[in-house]
């Protein structure tokens, strides 16, 4: 597959098969004197783009382009054979010829339209000092059984992908395929997200053959000890789904683990090939659904102590010795994840901060937060659920430590994973901030947050935090 032209989302071929089959369809409507130059050479550029797609990999989105040129392509050449032949050239009236020229411009408009809609991601280019390096790890928790499953001796098993400050790879090294560590579990992972969000298969294919910035095994900087963030995706989310946000918090001296969670994930690849797809499903009945994703979220918080705790054995022993620092770590989470990452927070002293990407906070809101959050939330809607902000200002406004809650205007649910990169571009799906803008905005906050309460870094946090969103700031006994 050639290299996607950004903004364009699509490939250089493409845009020679995208123009032959608008020359030809137009060729008709040319006069006589120039039609057949026209017909001939947008024919060859047509035919020359599609043998090379076809050797290179065809989108689904350009097949109605190449529906399009083929159903005009008769009309087009018509004309030429006859005269070749010696019989008389006959030109269909406009008013019999403008309904099939339009048919073949609407497919080829479609074909356009798709590729817009459903490009392959482009990751922003990072902005931080770091190469980014990343690597995949599989844990099991001896002293968990797996709820999950009816197996007495069934132990809970994690997948954790690292991203981590990199040195530098040389320009030719291969980068990291997206969702997976190969392309089948990369395409695995597309379906079962696909089948999680009631869209067929075919619509992201395109995602797994985007590459991210990331090299797989790359030597870890020589420079420090690097604070860590542990990150729980969303309900059937998985553990690559905020991608472009690990890899940018990498580039800036950050360590990111984030979880794959079995059962709840929507497609877990183990070592040996093994996938395990999600059983978690709603019942339709509110309080009923409530009470099932306390008790999930219950299970995304252990998983998240368990990994940290195994994060630090990494650092008695690893390719990472030395550059993680344990006393300086976040949780964080989309969703589900958020709730997740909250509680953990709670009953785990080892974190010493949590970031909350627009989830509701499940479960029980005791004990009290005593260290410092941040919680975005997407633009508030007639639509958004009545109990969201009353229950999560709950949270935050019991807690003994400043808080933050961050509205990011034109923001949707989507706006903090990378969804902006792949998905239409609907404002109710992915909001209204634009493809990169999404993960700019939500990155760059995440930052400043990390660096005041993580590093220490001497700032006005409320100030910086001000200029992506609406801000509320909950201290100890007070709100503004």
């Amino acid at each position: 597959m050639t290299e996607i032209i950004t903004g364009l989302d699509l490939s250089l071929l493409e845009i020679l098969a995208l123009l032959g089959a608008v020359a030809l369809v137009m060729a008709r409507w040319l006069p006589l004197a120039a039609r057949s130059r026209a017909t001939i050479t947008a024919g060859a550029v047509l035919v020359a783009s599609a043998i090379a797609l076809t050797a290179t990999g065809i989108r689904w989105q350009m097949l109605p382009v190449l529906a399009g040129a083929v159903l005009a392509a008769p009309f087009a050449f018509s004309p030429l054979l006859r005269r070749r032949t010696g019989r008389p050239v006959r030109r269909a009236r406009w008013w019999l010829a403008l309904p099939g020229s339009i048919a073949c411009a609407g497919l080829i408009t479609a074909g356009a339209v798709a590729a817009f809609a459903f490009p392959v991601p482009v990751f922003p280019a990072l902005s931080g000092p770091f190469a980014v390096g990343t690597r995949v790890l599989q844990w099991t928790d001896s002293l968990r059984p797996e709820t999950f499953t009816a197996d007495p001796l069934d132990r809970r098993t994690v997948v954790v992908q690292l991203w981590y400050p990199a040195q530098n790879s040389p320009t030719d090294t291969p980068r990291a395929p997206y969702l997976g560590r190969t392309e089948d579990e990369a395409r695995t992972v597309s379906e079962a997200l696909a089948r999680a969000t009631g869209l067929p298969g075919f619509l992201l294919d395109d995602v797994t053959r985007a590459r991210t910035h990331s090299v797989f095994g790359a030597p870890v900087a020589r420079e420090g000890r690097f604070p860590i963030v542990l990150f729980s995706p969303g309900s059937s989310g998985v553990r690559t789904q905020n991608t472009a946000w690990a890899e940018e918090l990498a580039s800036h001296g950050y360590v990111i683990a984030a979880l794959d969670h079995p059962y709840d994930s929507a497609a877990v690849v183990l070592a040996g090939g093994r996938t395990i797809t999600t059983e978690t499903v709603s019942s339709g009945d509110r309080d009923k659904d409530e009470e099932l994703a306390a008790g999930w979220t219950a299970v995304r918080a252990a998983d998240l102590s368990f990994v940290l705790s195994r994060l630090a054995d990494l650092d008695r022993a690893d390719p990472l010795t030395g550059r993680l620092d344990i006393g300086r770590v976040a949780a964080a989470g989309h969703s589900l994840g958020g709730a997740a990452a909250l509680q953990a927070v709670r009953q785990d002293r080892r974190f010493t901060a949590v970031i909350d990407l627009d989830g509701y906070p499940h479960g029980p809101v005791s004990p009290a937060l005593d260290r410092p959050a941040l919680a975005f939330t997407q633009a508030i809607t007639p639509d958004t659920d009545p109990r969201y902000l009353p229950r999560l200002s709950e949270v935050l406004e019991r807690g003994s430590a400043t808080s933050y809650r961050l509205t990011i205007p034109g923001a949707a649910h989507l706006t903090f994973t990378d969804g902006p990169l792949y998905l239409p571009p609907v404002s109710s799906i992915v909001g209204s901030l634009g493809r990169t803008e999404s993960s700019r905005v939500v990155t760059a906050a995440t930052l400043a947050f990390l660096d005041a309460v993580l590093r220490g870094t001497s700032t006005d946090l409320p100030s910086v935090l001000e200029a992506y969103g609406d801000l509320s700031v909950h201290h100890p006994g007070t709100t503004r």
